[in-house]
């Protein structure tokens, strides 16, 4: 695959990025996922996952893509693929960040590598952010970017089916209404999840797309409410499958003998959207 740069050459490149984890943003997303009872207290712990609220790229209008992303070639490769998204990720939970923290993330681009798959070319970018509170790390990710070509047909991967052996199986509506939320909430203002429009006319889609990053949300509360006394200490999730606002989606789970959990979103057919694994501390 050619590019105009090498990309190679982001490779190493780091980014810092300063905050507070102020309460608004978790009371927003508690009532995005319909938690009418949730309170947010100074010194309490931040729900895992939720640090997604912070840290957020300030892009001026005037540096918006056509797709609703910042314009390629800042902290991330300017790859010279039309789609972008965000295909996995593996955290290890520290620590629990807490509301009104202080904190602070460094990023850095680990890797870039070319593959080719069945639509063409793909870049691979694999970023690792450190999250600090004043008490030290809390958070380590890596996060797996993956371009694409625009596609001329939505052609979807193969299916996997759910396993049989589930533990719950529980549905979750999304709607329109809820992802504009979350894409307001996480500033991503990524057209695929709120233009039908653009999402069916240019990038191929059927529908909406339902977030990766939401599915993974739901699936750790999904564990969480079933195991309310255990606390997170490492979670891996991958796409395998988009899901569409029209989809019946439910989120799913049960314990491997080890005690940790393997985790499902799954659409009205039981193909898998996105798997997942969730380590407890001990």
């Amino acid at each position: 695959m050619s590019n105009q740069v090498d990309l190679q050459d982001w490779v190493g490149r780091t980014e810092e990025r300063h905050d507070r984890i102020d309460p608004t943003p978790v009371l927003a997303m508690a009532r995005t996922l319909d938690d009418r009872d949730f309170k947010v207290r100074a010194g309490d712990p931040l729900p895992e996952l939720w640090h997604w609220l912070y840290f957020l790229p300030m892009a001026a209008q005037f540096e918006i893509g056509a797709d609703g992303h910042p314009k390629k070639g800042g902290f991330l490769p300017p790859v010279a693929l039309e789609r972008r998204m965000w295909a996995s990720s593996r955290l290890t939970f520290h620590q629990d960040l807490m509301i009104g923290d202080e904190v602070h993330k460094t990023s850095e681009i680990l890797k870039i590598s070319e593959k080719q798959g069945k639509t063409g070319g793909m870049v691979f970018v694999t970023v690792r952010h450190l999250t600090y509170s004043t008490q030290g790390l809390a958070i380590t990710e890596e996060q797996d970017i993956v371009y694409l070509p625009m596609p001329k047909s939505f052609t979807p991967p193969p299916p996997a089916l759910a396993p049989e052996t589930l533990q719950w199986r529980e549905d979750y509506p999304v709607s329109p209404v809820l992802l504009f939320r979350f894409s307001a909430l996480t500033f991503n203002a990524h057209r695929i999840h709120y233009d039908v429009n653009y999402a069916t006319e240019v990038e191929k889609y059927p529908g909406l797309v339902v977030h990766g990053p939401l599915q993974a949300i739901l699936l750790m509360e999904s564990a969480k409410q079933h195991y309310p006394d255990r606390k997170p200490a490492a979670y891996t999730f991958r796409a395998m499958r988009p899901l569409f606002v029209f989809d019946q989606i439910a989120v799913c789970g049960q314990t491997k003998s080890d005690g940790d959990l393997e985790l499902y979103t799954a659409n009205g057919d039981g193909h898998i959207g996105m798997q997942a694994n969730l380590n407890w501390r001990s």
